[in-house]
């Protein structure tokens, strides 16, 4: 081993680590003894895997259980519910700094009134006041019904069972609405971090504000707010829980379905959490890598 690699042992084996390690076995440890001696419980994990992986019984195949269905619903609705809130993020969080009054207080008034109400009223409200009179403009089920052969095929993978469409749609406004509201301050917050000099000197070369926006700030602020808005989705994949109570096919509604048919409640939340922190590790992976391939080549601090 050369001096580089040992210098690189010792970082890795620091004593705070060692400690914190310790305390996360003894943790688990005190755990597995509540779970299996003092709770008393009657542990059956052998009815998890069922509901994971199953066969079906026409074709012989092995198909998805009831929680791998939900989990694949729980992704749908963050990447559909992500993309709406980048979108009404980017939009309010840009009026945030515009130097217009009107479209700062029209921003100010969507981010403070999402912000400052509970997630629950927000789904409830828009569900059953909001979202049942736009679904009812777009017509949901004849635009299903007008769809050609190949669209209609793609539409179960893209968005669930097509008869929970509207459902689903409305659930994926909620979830957008809800997160697009933070993804405005981090966004105005990205924008307004950007050096004054900047806005200055691409101003001397005769930008318009939007060219400003676009070729100088943005670019720079957009790299200040990638580790902001990667932890704001993986909040929209846990926040999509909220929408199981308006019987939203999600993961935690699964869950809670196969609870009320087999009484199993420990071993079906530990395996909803196993699942949930899977689906956020891979995401919080992903996007540690896209940030050292962003920071390649620059100088560290």
């Amino acid at each position: 081993m050369n001096k580089a690699d040992s210098l690189q042992a010792k970082k890795l084996f620091r004593p705070l680590d060692v400690f914190v390690l310790l305390a996360v076995a003894g943790a688990g440890a005190w755990f597995v003894y509540k779970t299996t001696v003092a709770l008393d419980y009657n542990w059956k994990w052998s009815i998890i895997p069922q509901y994971l992986l199953r066969t079906d019984e026409a074709s012989g195949e092995l198909v998805p259980g009831l929680l791998m269905q939900g989990l694949f619903t729980t992704l749908r609705l963050s990447i559909w519910g992500g993309l709406v809130a980048t979108v009404l993020g980017l939009v309010f969080g840009l009026m945030r700094v515009s130097p217009k009054l009107f479209f700062r207080q029209l921003s100010v008034t969507y981010v403070e009134l999402v912000r400052n109400t509970p997630p629950l009223v927000i789904v409830f409200v828009f569900y059953f006041f909001i979202g049942d009179q736009i679904l009812t403009l777009l017509n949901m089920d004849a635009l299903v019904a007008w769809l050609s052969k190949e669209p209609r095929t793609l539409m179960p993978i893209l968005f669930g069972p097509v008869e929970q469409l509207p459902q689903f749609v409305s659930a994926t406004i909620t979830i957008g609405l809800f997160e697009g509201a933070y993804i405005a301050e981090i966004v105005r917050a990205g924008v307004e971090s950007v050096e004054k000099g900047q806005w200055e000197a691409s101003a001397s070369q005769g930008l318009s504000r939007y060219q400003q926006l676009r070729h100088v700030v943005l670019p720079q602020a957009l790299r200040r707010m990638l580790p902001a808005l990667a932890g704001q989705f993986i909040s929209t994949i846990k926040d999509s829980s909220i929408v199981a109570i308006i019987s939203i096919q999600e993961l935690t509604f699964q869950g809670l379905q196969i609870m009320a048919a087999t009484y199993r409640t420990f071993e079906i939340w530990i395996t909803i959490l196993a699942l949930y922190f899977v689906l956020t590790f891979i995401c919080s992976t992903a996007v540690d890598a896209l940030e050292r391939k962003l920071n390649y080549g620059r100088p560290q601090l």
